[in-house]
């Protein structure tokens, strides 16, 4: 099993539809797949779960979350909370018991299946309280203070824990587009990200960004790593996080300029600084498993690279990946001429999305 994570410091770059269509993907190549949203906007839950269905989640455990996990705990009783428990919680209320710093739960409610071998972890909007917690106890974790520790790792210990259970093949978690507290112990912690990028001056910065956070944050984990008994290493991954490549994501296609991208020359002039920037600023031996070659080309090449223009607006709107809209039985009056004349580019949109999951897959058996 596997834990990844897609992840960039500039937002609005399609990093949500890349991740839900990825795990979709995967899941249909014959891969069993658990999404985590720890994104505390939620947009992967949104993007996966009828409304209804995130309101009914979130409103069982309301109490749990804004009045105390132990309290709730003592005032429904045994029964009630062994009921609440055997169905599908949000991350937040995972991470509770470990936000008050009381027991751990004793069983893992389910992940809700989206199909057989696609399921999820929904988000909550108050995970920031989360995040407030591991700012606080960073400290502590210094000096091997058993609960610090546990925050800071707490998530890849849930990863770890649900694919023991469920038998996943790769956990993807989704993450907000922050260099906080919370992406720090995520992207610390999961064995390989990568990053979608739009062909821009901004993701360029983006790139520069996560470069200086993770040569600070890789530095801040070994010092813990030194300074913490044998004992309790073992909550954390073998090592530290390693960079899977970049794809450009979201691009508009010009057909007319003869490159080898599409793109237009603006576009292809930034698309090109992009390896420049990851070897100028991601840490060589986060990336030592990467060639020149495969640093310098982009995941998958083409395959998802171009816009797919109002495709992944009617994805979300009908919670399913681009190509099984077609075949969704609730099509709005407004949307069935729209669908008419494009049902099989929506249908062609797998065969992408599945030969990119293949390219993905083949630099993750690197890291082995």
């Amino acid at each position: 099993m596997k834990v990844i994570s897609v992840f960039n410091n500039k937002g609005g770059v399609g990093k949500t539809t890349l991740t839900y269509h990825l795990a979709h993907a995967l899941s249909e190549s014959g891969k069993k797949v658990l999404m985590i949203d720890a994104d505390p906007q939620c947009n992967l839950t949104i993007y996966s779960l009828e409304q209804e269905v995130v309101h009914s989640i979130w409103d069982a455990e309301d109490s749990f979350i804004d009045e105390g996990f132990e309290s709730s705990k003592e005032r429904i009783g045994s029964i009630q909370f062994g009921v609440l428990n055997a169905n599908t919680r949000s991350l937040h209320y995972l991470l509770k018991p470990t936000e008050e710093g009381t027991g751990e739960l004793e069983y893992l409610p389910p992940p809700y299946k989206i199909s057989k071998t696609l399921h999820i972890v929904p988000g909550r909007l108050t995970l920031h309280l989360y995040e407030e917690k591991i700012a606080s106890r960073w400290t502590d974790a210094y000096r091997g203070e058993p609960l610090a520790i546990r925050t800071i790792t707490k998530i890849r210990s849930l990863a770890e824990q649900y694919a023991d259970e469920h038998g996943y093949d790769y956990v993807i978690v989704d993450t907000s587009p922050s260099l906080g507290s919370l992406n720090k112990v995520i992207i610390s912690t999961v064995d390989g990200f990568f990053v979608p990028a739009s062909p821009d001056l901004f993701s360029l910065y983006g790139i520069r960004n996560i470069g200086k956070a993770l040569s600070a944050w890789k530095e801040e984990f070994e010092i813990i790593y030194k300074l913490i008994s044998a004992e309790k290493r073992h909550s954390f991954p073998e090592k530290f996080v390693t960079f899977l490549g970049y794809t450009i994501y979201n691009a508009k296609k010009y057909s007319g300029y003869n490159n080898k991208w599409d793109l237009a020359h603006a576009h292809l002039n930034y698309a090109n600084q992009i390896p420049v920037i990851i070897e100028r600023c991601i840490g060589e031996e986060l990336r030592a498993h990467l060639s020149r070659e495969l640093l310098a080309e982009p995941i998958g090449g083409t395959l998802v690279m171009h816009s797919h223009n109002t495709f992944p607006s009617m994805a979300q709107h009908y919670h399913k990946p681009m190509w099984q809209v077609p075949y969704a039985g609730n099509i709005e009056a407004e949307h069935v001429n729209t669908l008419r004349g494009a049902t099989q580019r929506y249908i062609d949109t797998r065969a992408s999305y599945i030969a990119f999951g293949e390219a993905l897959i083949s630099r993750i058996k690197l890291l082995d």
